[in-house]
């Protein structure tokens, strides 16, 4: 019972337009003062004991190394290879905008961030080459959503704080999923655009390919430095986010220049304003978190899943379709620091690997991020193009078909995620 009061006041306060932090914190004082008889004292032990975590560090870090090299030029540099390995195929440009999409994917650990970045520049030049604008931005829009699979990942972190998960485990399960993705999209891509005529690039040659990517190899680096620390054992992932932050400031300034010292200000700033949201949000959540635990309904829970038999099978299409709904109301941090602590105690009792859940959501979060009313590439996607929403909407909606799919590939094949971390990290 107490459940279904806890639930329904959040539902009721985020209907009135609240944002979803607020809306968790009030939820979880209203509740303690007037139905229950916790101390005071213990609420405030919590609210700074929960985001006591080491591993919360990484958040502001990647964000911050993620906006040094949006705001550089790497993105550019990205296209110019992507374009220069797959441009001369059919549908070339779109296909290397897929390719940039998952190179920069891998520095920016953020899905708005790679839409922005990608597409402002791919958008005009595929309009300008003949490709119809909603094809672009369904095929741009779809493949930003690389960014929050793809690591580093931010969406990640979050789960990992949110279930004490291996940041590094799940970095290195999300590798393989991320190439998954990759090749699907383009496969789709290159069919569409081979059925339908659209234009491809001159090829480029040996020498071109080789000088874009020395262009743009400082950039990439930056995966060998996050995802090689971490499994080398040089750098905890936190450790490594710090690093990764430091050398995308060094890049971005002395080795690209694309930025000057007069810019570092603003890019901290960014960096900061959006580290405080994220954050206010998991102090929020932490709360919340509390809350539950203290009514025991993650155990009630778990208990009602286990008495009504569902098994792995069916608990997993009960975890799926609730994540695809709340996708459509919520940003995916929200997601994943109200469910992961409600969702982990019943995978653990039904024996799913933690890592394979964490991908599993990551996959769900990338969906969201496409689909209506609060999908963030979808607002960001409409903004570059300058389409309304509702048609930002029907171009990214028969990728949304394929990333369903994708969906119940990864969730009813684990060791796709679960391979290469078995495999580098026993």
């Amino acid at each position: 019972m107490s459940g279904l009061i806890i639930f329904g006041l959040l539902a009721v306060l985020m209907l009135t337009g609240m944002p979803i932090s607020i809306s968790l914190g009030l939820t979880v004082l209203t509740f303690l003062f007037t139905m229950t008889n916790v101390p005071i004292e213990a609420v405030a032990m919590k609210l700074f004991t929960g985001i006591e975590k080491f591993e919360i560090m990484a958040i502001p870090f990647f964000i911050l190394a993620g906006n040094f090299l949006t705001h550089g030029g790497v993105a550019k540099r990205m296209i110019k290879f992507a374009t220069a390995l797959v441009g001369h195929l059919c549908g070339g440009l779109a296909l290397g905008g897929i390719v940039a999409c998952a190179l920069f994917a891998a520095v920016s650990g953020s899905s708005p961030a790679t839409v922005v970045a990608i597409g402002s520049i791919l958008l005009p030049a595929m309009v300008k080459q003949g490709y119809p604008m909603k094809f672009g931005v369904g095929v741009i829009g779809t493949a930003g959503a690389l960014g929050i699979l793809i690591p580093p990942s931010i969406v990640m972190v979050i789960y990992a704080v949110s279930t004490n998960a291996s940041i590094g485990r799940l970095f290195i399960a999300g590798i393989i999923p991320g190439l998954l993705l990759t090749a699907i999209l383009m496969g789709v891509t290159w069919f569409v655009a081979h059925k339908r005529n659209y234009p491809r690039m001159p090829k480029a040659s040996f020498g071109t390919m080789i000088k874009a990517l020395r262009d743009c190899i400082w950039g990439l680096l930056l995966i060998v430095v996050v995802i090689g620390g971490i499994y080398t054992g040089i750098f905890t992932p936190t450790e490594a986010a710090a690093m990764s932050a430091v050398y995308a400031f060094v890049v971005a300034l002395f080795v690209y220049r694309d930025m000057g010292f007069k810019d570092v200000p603003k890019t901290l700033l960014a960096s900061a304003n959006m580290s405080a949201m994220l954050l206010y949000i998991i102090t929020n959540a932490v709360l919340f978190s509390f809350l539950l635990t203290s009514e025991q309904i993650p155990q009630q829970l778990t208990s009602w899943i286990t008495e009504m038999g569902l098994g792995s099978v069916g608990f997993l299409i009960m975890v799926n379709i609730l994540l695809l709904v709340a996708g459509n109301f919520m940003e995916p941090s929200s997601i994943l620091l109200i469910t992961a602590p409600l969702l982990f105690p019943m995978a653990m009792q039904l024996g799913i690997d933690p890592i394979h859940l964490g991908v599993l959501m990551t996959v769900n979060m990338e969906i969201g991020m496409i689909t209506p009313p609060v999908g963030l590439n979808l607002y960001v996607a409409s903004g570059i193009s300058r389409l309304g929403l509702t048609e930002t909407t029907k171009a990214c909606a028969p990728w949304i078909l394929v990333m369903l799919l994708f969906l119940i590939l990864i969730t009813y094949v684990p060791s796709i995620s679960l391979w290469l971390p078995n495999l580098l990290m026993k």
